[in-house]
């Protein structure tokens, strides 16, 4: 065997390994590779199927409520950020994490309404699966319904944080804002949190096992 097909085994192997990544919440943490092509990888129903194993099996997504742009794929994206940055469009309702030659792996998301959102530059200082959810109390004040839930609510399927949550930090203080887990494929794409990024638990997990502590988040 020459040189040109040791290579060309070798750019074989790595493609598929990316695309693994980008079909299994699995995957370990990876950047993408300058010869991944933009699209989608995989079907929808690949991307979005049920995830059993996990501490509660999550039911599979249904597509037909999740537009075509709000699914998991690579894309073009152009940026002076670096690679391993995580940038949320507020505006677009899509978060990138950027990859290398200007590409990134996109998820569609739902974000604060109004009067609740964030912007600006923060880094994951905390990375919890299956996270327990306590609300604050200027939220419970605004709705007292949620007094039980004052010292947390435990994890699980209707847990407000879903699978995954990432906790930014903002000079070193916790901002109260996290990007989280949800099961509900409508609220991808809408204003309807009180100002975290939410993505579907597929995307969550996907976008846990790429992200290190310290990762730099820009919200926009």
């Amino acid at each position: 065997m020459n040189n040109r097909d040791i290579w060309s085994k070798i750019v074989m192997k790595r493609r598929a390994f990316l695309t693994i990544g980008l079909l299994t919440p699995f995957a370990p943490s990876l950047l993408l590779a300058q010869e991944m092509p933009p699209g989608p990888v995989g079907t929808a129903a690949q991307r979005y199927a049920g995830i059993h194993g996990e501490q509660f099996d999550i039911p599979a997504v249904d597509t037909s409520l999740l537009p075509p742009e709000y699914q998991r794929q690579v894309v073009r994206h152009p940026t002076s950020e670096q690679p391993g940055t995580i940038i949320v469009d507020t505006q677009n309702r899509i978060l990138y994490l950027v990859g290398e030659e200007g590409m990134a792996v996109r998820y569609g998301v739902g974000i604060g309404r109004d009067g609740f959102s964030w912007s600006g530059r923060a880094l994951i200082k905390m990375k919890r699966e299956w996270p327990t959810w306590t609300p604050p109390s200027e939220m419970i004040a605004r709705q007292p319904e949620l007094e039980p839930y004052r010292n947390g609510m435990a994890p699980g399927l209707d847990n407000p944080l879903g699978a995954r949550a990432l906790y930014l930090f903002e000079g070193g203080r916790d901002t109260l804002y996290r990007i989280h887990g949800t099961a509900d494929a409508s609220s991808i794409g809408m204003a309807v949190s009180s100002g975290c990024v939410r993505l579907l638990n597929q995307d969550v997990i996907d976008l846990y096992t790429r992200v290190p502590i310290n990762t730099p988040v820009v919200v926009v």
